[in-house]
């Protein structure tokens, strides 16, 4: 099966950064959108952020102007830039992947304290 390699989670304060990365092993990486969902305790799934293969974006009104995401076809890989994180950025993250058929990674935890 497709694999999702996540990496980056962790612990900081609030108004630190962190950055998540996620590899995928898929042949035809440049016809998938990737991107990062986030579940808090309690709550949904909900998008963070996504990128195309055309380098389109879309991000949570939540997250503008804090989070940043990239795309590397090469590597096929993507990095989630949170800066200025809140606790309300606190969740399990999902890594994505959307084409023909929809990936997901197994989650990292990210834990903002005040």
């Amino acid at each position: 099966q497709v694999h999702l390699e996540e990496s980056g989670g962790g612990s900081v304060q609030s108004g630190g950064s962190l950055r998540l990365s996620c590899s995928t092993s898929i042949t035809i990486f440049q016809i998938y959108i990737m991107g990062w969902y986030r579940q808090a305790p309690g709550g949904q799934r909900e998008l963070v952020a996504t990128i195309s293969s055309h380098n389109d974006k879309t991000y949570a009104d939540s997250v503008k102007g804090r989070f940043s995401i990239s795309r590397d076809n090469t590597k096929k890989s993507i990095t989630l830039e949170m800066n200025s994180l809140k606790p309300d950025d606190t969740a399990v993250y999902y890594c994505y992947l959307g084409g023909p058929y929809t990936f997901w990674g197994q989650g990292t935890q990210v834990t903002v304290s005040s």
